[in-house]
């Protein structure tokens, strides 16, 4: 698909129907967020793949928001492991993580899988429960599957402001 319809004709689908992508199609979207640039290439991002019964139960159990998913990834980075700015104010671990995140949302759209980006959700609650090591941190939650019955994009889905609006050139 060309790059930008892609982008325009992605969305977040809040309404799955169940069924399992299949281990090739979830792997190019694995390897796309391999793929993603992070600073300094340090890649800290960590990438887990929730599909068991018992790590779904957890998310559910953390959030509402998978919305019927058969797969979500939760996308963390490892403070061990990241580049740390001038200043030492901040580092580039959830930057990272979520240039991760969105590559691999492209690229789901790219293989015709739905995603959505999903931030409603405690970290600190959601890293416990599926015991991730003390130096992770997550960031996002990425539900992929395949559109259910009746989900579509929102209706605001196409609403941009104008880029005046947005954009400053200085």
């Amino acid at each position: 698909m060309e790059f930008l319809n892609l982008i325009k004709e992605r969305y977040s689908c809040k309404k799955f129907d169940g069924r399992p992508i299949d281990e090739s199609v979830l792997t190019a979207i694995l390897e796309a967020g391999r793929l993603a640039p992070t600073a300094k290439n340090a890649q800290a991002q960590r990438v887990y793949v929730l599909t068991s019964p018992k790590a779904l139960a957890a998310l559910d159990s953390i959030t509402p928001c998978r919305y019927g998913a058969p797969v979500v990834l939760a996308v963390a980075y490892d403070r061990n492991s990241v580049f740390h700015y001038p200043g030492d104010t901040r580092d580039s671990g959830a930057e990272d993580a979520s240039i991760v995140g969105v590559h691999m949302m492209l690229a789901a759209k790219n293989v015709g899988v739905d995603s959505c980006w999903v931030n409603f959700f405690d970290p600190e609650k959601l890293k416990k429960a599926l015991t991730l090591p003390e130096n992770e941190d997550l960031v996002l939650l990425l539900d992929l599957g395949y559109r259910g019955e009746g989900g579509g994009p929102l209706l605001n889905h196409t609403s941009r402001k104008p880029l005046v609006e947005t954009v400053r050139v200085l």
